[in-house]
């Protein structure tokens, strides 16, 4: 899967740059990322997990190629540290706060609407792929797993200059089948138990900047 990315992002790029005219940003992102409060799998009452993913600070970058007539695209990479609180079955009824680090990767679709100099509304699809890492701090179990990822964004560039501006942005995030069926919540960490699947839905509001480097 991560190959297949890999030669997406370089035949795009490839294709891009051979229009006529292209722009390239560096887009830099601050978000917060709000909670998905329901994540489980229920298989039986000996083989469940439920509970909630964490939000919190979300952090990365993107570099954009800009067509004349306002398309775009993107690869970008996002952070977010997280907890997730967890009850599973394990010889009775057990409660941890698992630590999760989400890493996304992106191949974004953009369209940039240039209303004037200053005020440039824009709206996107991504597509990819996120990087899960589960640690259970109570005996330092852990796991991870790379699931198929997509998202939404839409916002607002106002720009200070010819080079640099400020975005405001809002986006939803899934990550499908992300908790379980690879990061497994159950016999005592990560790594192990319950085998079924969540599909993991995340909000975030926030902003960041954009450089125009050509």
């Amino acid at each position: 899967m991560k190959k297949l990315f890999a030669i997406a992002v370089f035949l795009t790029g490839g294709i891009l740059f051979a229009q006529t005219g292209p722009s390239v940003r560096l887009n830099g992102y601050t978000t917060y990322a709000f909670d998905d409060n329901h994540v489980d799998s229920y298989y039986s009452t000996t083989s469940y997990f439920e509970g909630a993913m964490k939000g919190g600070f979300e952090w990365g970058g993107g570099l954009e190629v800009v067509l004349p007539q306002g398309r775009g695209v993107e690869f970008s990479y996002l952070r977010l540290d997280s907890y997730a609180p967890i009850e599973y079955y394990n010889d009775g009824v057990q409660f941890s706060d698992f630590d999760v680090a989400h890493n996304y990767l992106f191949l974004g679709f953009n369209q940039n609407v240039q209303i004037n100099p200053r005020v440039e509304p824009y709206a996107g699809l991504m597509l990819g792929m996120a990087i899960y890492d589960v640690t259970n701090p109570d005996n330092s179990n852990s796991g991870s797993a790379t699931k198929f990822a997509w998202g939404l964004k839409g916002g607002l560039n106002i720009w200070a200059n010819e080079r640099v501006g400020l975005k405001m942005q809002a986006a939803l995030i899934s990550a499908v089948q992300a908790v379980g069926g690879g990061i497994y919540f159950g016999t005592g960490g990560a790594g192990a138990g319950v085998t079924g699947f969540s599909t993991y839905y995340q909000f975030n509001l926030g902003g960041g900047l954009v450089f125009k480097l050509r």
